[in-house]
């Protein structure tokens, strides 16, 4: 079989035409919300003093090991394969903070997004868990997740990713995270995510002078169940929370998928008119075998 350029061309535009038609326009998908019973945490950098008693509570309370097991001083300084929660420090010269760092347990998670399987999903209470069971080790999980959370176990033969889990095994005891529960000074508090909220929003009103005017997660990158409150004059991305404005990660990536392919259409159509037009040009004899039995007759 030969084709044409002139069939070539016609195929290529038939088919444009067939996948135009079938695109919707691309409206952006409704945000999602934090289901009713959500909890998180809200950490109040005001209040935390550094003593990393919350850090050495989530390795034993998860059975993680020290960065180091030959060294007196476990210090961990970034989240890793054995560090699920961790206590930075910032000072730009004039003015410092604490940070604690974990999974923020976003209410639409960019790592439940980019994983194709569904090993990360928001399951009880909208904590975000990781299932190994359907895990390949692909780390898309890494690359979605705005705030560099999920860690991959490079020295283990067979590898997790890890990274926190609110403690979702104590919680469905009755119990409350690790790093809540010894944190001497409560600068780390659990509850559900609207008591938290309206907690934050208490202290802004209460101290403003003492806080910037913000309660970060209520609505960043479409809202996270983990809140923070910053020092006065310390900007929330130089604790390393990005600013990722009001919609969610995977919004703008899921809106466009979904008006490309709605539900296959498109692909579909696409294969409909080339089968058709291999077809048609399978019947039709070639160009010159026409004209040459056009001579011969």
């Amino acid at each position: 079989m030969s084709l044409s350029r002139r069939s070539a061309l016609k195929t290529l535009a038939a088919a444009g035409a067939a996948v135009a038609s079938t695109v919707a326009p691309a409206h952006a998908r409704e945000p999602k919300q934090a289901p009713a019973d959500a909890v998180g945490l809200l950490y109040d950098a005001t209040l935390c003093v550094g003593c990393k008693a919350c850090m050495v509570a989530c390795r034993e309370a998860n059975g993680l090991k020290p960065e180091d097991p030959e060294s007196r001083w476990d210090s961990p300084d970034s989240l890793s394969g054995n560090t699920k929660n961790i206590i930075k420090y910032y000072s730009d010269g004039e003015q410092s903070s604490f940070m604690k760092m974990q999974c923020m347990h976003c209410v639409d998670p960019g790592c439940v997004s980019a994983c194709m399987l569904g090993a990360f999903q928001k399951r009880e209470h909208g904590i975000v868990t990781w299932d190994g069971s359907k895990c390949v080790g692909c780390r898309y999980c890494q690359i979605g997740c705005p705030y560099g959370v999920p860690q991959f176990e490079w020295n283990a033969a067979l590898p997790k990713i890890v990274k926190c889990e609110l403690c979702a095994h104590r919680i469905a005891e009755g119990g409350i995270p690790a790093c809540v529960e010894v944190c001497p000074r409560q600068a780390v508090i659990y509850g559900t995510r609207e008591e938290l909220l309206a907690e934050a929003h208490r202290r802004l009103e209460a101290e403003p002078e003492r806080y910037e005017a913000k309660v970060y997660g209520e609505f960043d990158g479409g809202g996270t169940q983990v809140l923070y409150l910053a020092p006065r004059g310390v900007q929330f991305a130089s604790l390393g929370l990005p600013d990722l404005g009001t919609r969610s990660v995977p919004s703008l990536p899921e809106t466009i998928q979904h008006a490309v392919y709605k539900g296959f259409i498109a692909p579909i159509a696409l294969y409909g008119v080339l089968a058709v037009s291999v077809w048609r040009n399978r019947r039709q004899p070639p160009a010159d075998d026409a004209a040459a039995e056009n001579r011969e007759a």
